[in-house]
């Protein structure tokens, strides 16, 4: 059962027991709409419990820049941009 409140979607779900815990489940509607793998973030906020998916900062940047560097997009851009006396001063 859900309720809309503005742009925010109210949903009522179980908890479950999962061994000596309590867990809830997520439809897997909710896991692909917001791209959620192996972990979320739990956020202990005054009035609830906020999750969000674990954003992998960084992730995929190795393969771009070896792409980069394949098509010769990787050369420094600082000398476009500063002259050697810049260059000096900044040192």
């Amino acid at each position: 059962m859900y309720l809309q409140s503005n742009y925010n979607i109210l949903m009522k779900i179980s908890v479950i027991k999962i061994g000596n815990s309590k867990g809830i489940r997520l439809a897997k509607a909710i896991i692909k709409k917001y791209e959620i793998e192996e972990e979320v973030e739990m956020i202990l906020e005054e009035d609830g419990i906020k999750l969000k998916p674990v954003n992998r900062i960084r992730e995929g940047w190795e393969e771009a820049f070896a792409k980069m560097a394949a098509q010769g997009d990787d050369e420094l851009l600082i000398d476009d941009v500063l002259d050697d006396q810049d260059i000096e001063e900044w040192q």
